[in-house]
Protein backbone atom coordinates (compact mmCIF):
# COMPACT_ATOMS: atom_id res chain seq x y z
CA UNK A 1 0.00 0.00 0.00
CA UNK A 2 1.21 3.49 -0.54
CA UNK A 3 -0.38 6.59 1.13
CA UNK A 4 -0.37 9.97 -0.21
CA UNK A 5 -1.21 13.32 1.54
CA UNK A 6 -1.61 16.27 -0.29
CA UNK A 7 -0.99 19.79 0.89
CA UNK A 8 -0.71 23.31 -0.44
CA UNK A 9 -3.86 24.30 -1.89
CA UNK A 10 -6.15 27.35 -0.98
CA UNK A 11 -7.42 30.36 -2.47
CA UNK A 12 -5.20 32.73 -4.86
CA UNK A 13 -6.16 35.43 -7.79
CA UNK A 14 -5.99 34.72 -10.86
CA UNK A 15 -2.39 35.52 -12.53
CA UNK A 16 -0.46 34.03 -9.05
CA UNK A 17 0.76 31.04 -7.92
CA UNK A 18 0.18 28.00 -5.47
CA UNK A 19 2.60 25.14 -4.74
CA UNK A 20 1.14 21.90 -4.20
CA UNK A 21 2.77 19.03 -2.15
CA UNK A 22 2.07 15.23 -2.42
CA UNK A 23 3.67 12.92 0.43
CA UNK A 24 4.16 9.79 -0.17
CA UNK A 25 4.37 6.66 2.65
CA UNK A 26 4.22 2.66 2.40
CA UNK A 27 5.52 0.49 -0.32
CA UNK A 28 6.58 3.86 -2.75
CA UNK A 29 9.00 1.46 -4.45
CA UNK A 30 5.85 -0.13 -5.70
CA UNK A 31 5.24 2.86 -7.92
CA UNK A 32 7.69 4.56 -10.35
CA UNK A 33 5.38 7.57 -11.19
CA UNK A 34 4.07 10.06 -9.47
CA UNK A 35 1.13 12.11 -11.01
CA UNK A 36 -1.48 15.34 -10.70
CA UNK A 37 -5.06 15.19 -11.36
CA UNK A 38 -7.85 17.75 -11.07
CA UNK A 39 -11.26 17.95 -11.25
CA UNK A 40 -14.05 19.96 -10.99
CA UNK A 41 -18.06 18.85 -10.05
CA UNK A 42 -20.18 17.17 -12.53
CA UNK A 43 -16.77 16.19 -14.98
CA UNK A 44 -14.28 13.72 -15.70
CA UNK A 45 -11.15 13.59 -13.13
CA UNK A 46 -8.47 14.56 -15.50
CA UNK A 47 -4.74 14.66 -16.04
CA UNK A 48 -2.32 17.39 -14.78
CA UNK A 49 0.93 16.21 -15.01
CA UNK A 50 3.45 13.12 -14.23
CA UNK A 51 6.68 12.18 -13.09
CA UNK A 52 8.82 9.42 -12.76
CA UNK A 53 11.16 8.98 -9.43
CA UNK A 54 13.77 7.59 -11.27
CA UNK A 55 15.24 9.78 -14.08
CA UNK A 56 12.60 12.78 -13.32
CA UNK A 57 10.63 12.13 -17.21
CA UNK A 58 7.97 14.15 -16.40
CA UNK A 59 4.59 14.58 -18.67
CA UNK A 60 1.91 17.73 -18.51
CA UNK A 61 -1.45 18.22 -20.28
CA UNK A 62 -1.55 20.67 -22.93
CA UNK A 63 -3.69 22.88 -20.72
CA UNK A 64 -0.78 23.81 -18.29
CA UNK A 65 2.96 23.27 -19.93
CA UNK A 66 4.54 26.43 -20.02
CA UNK A 67 2.97 27.38 -16.71
CA UNK A 68 2.80 24.45 -13.91
CA UNK A 69 6.37 22.74 -13.46
CA UNK A 70 6.33 19.16 -11.50
CA UNK A 71 9.16 18.15 -9.47
CA UNK A 72 9.74 15.33 -7.17
CA UNK A 73 12.45 15.05 -3.84
CA UNK A 74 13.25 11.86 -3.74
CA UNK A 75 15.12 11.73 -0.34
CA UNK A 76 11.47 13.31 1.48
CA UNK A 77 9.05 10.87 -0.96
CA UNK A 78 7.45 14.33 -1.74
CA UNK A 79 6.08 15.25 -5.49
CA UNK A 80 5.44 18.82 -6.01
CA UNK A 81 3.84 20.68 -8.44
CA UNK A 82 4.02 24.79 -9.20
CA UNK A 83 1.54 26.14 -10.72
CA UNK A 84 2.15 29.54 -11.99
CA UNK A 85 -0.03 32.24 -14.01
CA UNK A 86 -3.26 30.60 -12.20
CA UNK A 87 -6.49 31.03 -14.13
CA UNK A 88 -9.84 30.61 -13.17
CA UNK A 89 -10.43 27.47 -15.08
CA UNK A 90 -7.74 25.95 -13.12
CA UNK A 91 -10.04 25.68 -10.23
CA UNK A 92 -10.51 22.43 -9.09
CA UNK A 93 -9.93 19.69 -6.31
CA UNK A 94 -6.07 18.34 -7.04
CA UNK A 95 -4.98 14.87 -6.57
CA UNK A 96 -1.71 13.30 -6.46
CA UNK A 97 -1.62 9.54 -7.50
CA UNK A 98 0.87 6.83 -7.57
CA UNK A 99 1.05 4.23 -10.19
CA UNK A 100 3.74 2.20 -12.30
CA UNK A 101 4.19 4.22 -15.77
CA UNK A 102 4.55 7.58 -16.55
CA UNK A 103 1.00 7.67 -18.45
CA UNK A 104 -2.47 10.33 -18.61
CA UNK A 105 -4.85 7.56 -17.74
CA UNK A 106 -6.92 7.52 -14.83
CA UNK A 107 -7.71 4.36 -13.98
CA UNK A 108 -3.43 3.17 -14.39
CA UNK A 109 -2.42 4.88 -11.26
CA UNK A 110 -3.16 2.55 -8.09
CA UNK A 111 -3.33 4.71 -5.14
CA UNK A 112 -4.53 8.14 -4.74
CA UNK A 113 -4.71 11.26 -2.04
CA UNK A 114 -7.96 12.85 -0.58
CA UNK A 115 -7.25 15.69 -2.45
CA UNK A 116 -6.65 19.47 -1.83
CA UNK A 117 -8.96 22.27 -3.12
CA UNK A 118 -7.47 25.37 -5.36
CA UNK A 119 -9.88 28.14 -5.72
CA UNK A 120 -8.86 30.87 -8.46
CA UNK A 121 -10.64 34.06 -8.55
CA UNK A 122 -10.55 36.73 -10.88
Amino acid sequence: QVQLVESGGGLVQAGGSLRLSCAASGRTFSSEAMGWFRQVPGKERQFVAAITWRGGNTRYADSVKGRFAISRDNAKNTVYLQMNSLKREDTAVYYCAAGEYLVVTTSLYDYWGQGTQVTVSS
